[in-house]
């Protein structure tokens, strides 16, 4: 047996001379292969197993409530980040921390949380100024604990009246939108007149230029979510985050890396952008703050459209991924709108089952393992 141990280990190491001969040849000129490439098949063998992610790369994160279960569920498949909805404005120390670290004590960090409660603001009503005052110190709140991105919406009613239920392969189900459905819709009585898109940009601007400089002394980051679905309009009111060009303006408002986005490869490709332009443009200004990973298939942008499962969609989400890693992007990733699977459906665990569209722990499980083996395999090339 030692005897075939050594007769193994001479031949390997034999063999392994033989490839750095001839990697070294190929580099003479000899081959067709030029010296960087090579290199980086080298580099690519060298690469050590499991693939693991520093503090500097993107972070897989799960939305999550309390349900100490539901933690579990989360940490099983790897994940060890959640984003999580906000306590009532405006947030304190405390309130934070209450929740954070009964995720903590399940081994997750809390990287995002959603703030809301700012209406009055959003309408340019009477009011809005007191609104303004708890969202600031809410953003201290936030960076006094280390919570280092809030999420939020601007949303004058978002248009949910379009979506339909679909099915994919296998019975899946997977959810359509169709802006016909629901455009001529008037506004709800207790939204009053709808706003037009130039009234929501001064309330938009008005909000950023008395929060975003709090949230930049915290140390917080902010990150708007583009409108989805990103129809013109919604219940008569104008829809201001539904275009790359509103993206541009946006973060032209405030000039700071606290004044960013959530960056959705799925919107982007929804209303007709390349989904790479428009992560390449937000991150090398460094206005990504918030990352949503998933696929469509569009069939006319911004108002026809269906969101699919990760592999069959549109979206190129190994490119997606390179330029993230790229870019040096470093905070939460969340591959969102799984699908309905019969398991889910089955089982009744974690989904909505008067929603034949909505999923399940098991959706949930396949979105989380496709963008890890999406990250491995960039971090590996």
């Amino acid at each position: 047996m030692k005897d075939n141990r050594r007769d193994f280990i001479r031949k390997s190491a034999s063999l392994a001379a033989a490839v750095s001969v001839t990697g070294l040849g190929a580099c003479s000129g000899s081959s067709k292969k030029s010296c960087e490439e090579i290199t980086s098949e080298m580099n690519r063998k060298a690469v050590e197993w499991p693939v693991t992610f520093g503090l500097d790369k993107p972070k897989i994160c799960m939305l999550s409530s309390l349900d100490r279960t539901y933690m579990r569920k989360i940490k099983q498949i790897g994940v060890d980040h959640v984003l999580t909805g906000g306590p009532q404005i405006p947030w304190t120390e405390k309130s934070l921390l209450d929740a954070m670290d009964q995720f903590k004590a399940e081994g997750l960090t809390v990287i995002n949380m959603m703030i809301g409660g700012f209406d009055n603001t959003i309408y340019g009503r009477e009011g809005r100024d007191e609104e303004i005052r708890k969202i600031q110190d809410s953003l201290k709140a936030a960076g006094a604990v280390g919570l280092p991105v809030v999420e939020y919406n601007f949303y004058a009613h978002r248009f949910i009246d379009g979506y339909y239920n679909t099915t994919a392969r296998g019975g899946a189900g997977t959810l359509s939108m169709d802006y016909e459905r629901g455009k001529y819709l008037p506004p709800d009585p207790g939204e009053g007149n709808g706003q037009t898109s130039e009234m929501m940009w001064d309330n938009l601007t008005w909000f950023l230029k008395a929060v975003i400089p709090v949230a930049e002394k915290a140390g917080v980051r902010m990150a708007l979510h583009p409108n989805d679905p990103p129809v013109p309009v919604s219940h008569g009111h104008a829809q201001i985050m539904a275009t790359f060009n509103d993206w541009k303006r946006l973060i032209k408002i405030v000039d700071s890396p606290s004044n960013g986005m959530t960056y959705d490869c799925g919107v982007s490709r929804e209303i007709g952008e390349d989904p790479l332009e428009v992560l390449r443009y937000l991150g090398s200004r460094d206005r990504i703050n918030h990352i949503h990973y998933r696929n469509v298939i569009v069939e006319k942008p911004s108002v026809k459209y269906e969101e699919v499962f990760f592999d069959e969609g549109q979206v190129n989400m190994f490119a997606v991924m390179q330029e993230i890693f790229r870019l040096g992007y470093k905070y939460g990733l969340y591959p969102e709108h799984p699908r309905a699977l019969d398991y889910d459906r089955e089982h009744q665990g974690g989904m909505d089952n008067n929603n034949p569209g909505a999923a399940g722990y098991t959706g949930w499980t396949y979105n989380v393992a496709y963008a890890k083996a999406m990250m491995q395999a960039v971090e590996s090339v």
